[in-house]
């Protein structure tokens, strides 16, 4: 497992081993023990899986307040994505800045979006698959979300201009807007 680290604290990129031959590869996608010995000791509780048809597919950039914050751990099951991670923690040094990194079926990279950070893709290829590991279940009553153009935070889509967005993405509310439930811990 090799963990990568980004400009964004407590944001990894974490590629696991994978191990091939001519029928294809083996790789532990998830292990609590080997996450453990590199410093990361988080107890996830549901896994999500989503399925975006169409290349351009914004979902995001969401988020769930205290006292249901998840922390996420991304991958791509099929095809690949762009995933961003921004991070909304009052009084941080980074606050309202991004990371983002290609997740696909290919490279097998995974990301880490620790509690305190909305979470957003984008979709790179048709009928792509988001896999990911929250550590708390979903509450709607905590649910959150930024807009995905918002040109404080200023993403890189890669191009995407008229994306294919749902309703709640379309009229999410800018960062300046936001009333952010997290404080950065240092």
């Amino acid at each position: 497992m090799q963990i990568e680290q980004t400009p964004l604290s407590g944001v990894v990129i974490i590629t696991p081993a994978r191990f091939g031959d001519a029928r294809g590869f083996f790789s532990e996608s998830y292990s609590a023990k080997a996450l453990a010995e590199n410093g990361i000791d988080i107890p996830f509780v549901q896994d999500n899986h989503s399925l975006s048809s169409a290349v351009g597919t914004i979902r995001g950039l969401h988020f769930q307040a205290p006292p249901h914050a998840q922390d996420k751990l991304v991958r791509c099951g099929k095809g690949a994505l762009f995933d961003v991670a921004v991070d909304i923690r009052r009084g941080s040094p980074t606050y309202g800045q991004w990371f983002g990194a290609e997740l696909s079926f290919e490279n097998g990279k995974q990301l880490l979006v620790p509690a305190g950070f909305a979470h957003g893709f984008v979709t790179l290829q048709p009928d792509t698959e988001i896999i990911y590991k929250c550590s708390d279940y979903y509450a709607r009553e905590t649910e959150g979300a930024i807009r995905w153009d918002d040109p404080q935070i200023g993403i890189d889509w890669g191009g995407v201009s008229e994306p294919i967005l749902s309703d709640k993405d379309a009229v999410a509310p800018l960062l300046a807007d936001l009333d952010t439930p997290f404080t950065y811990e240092g």
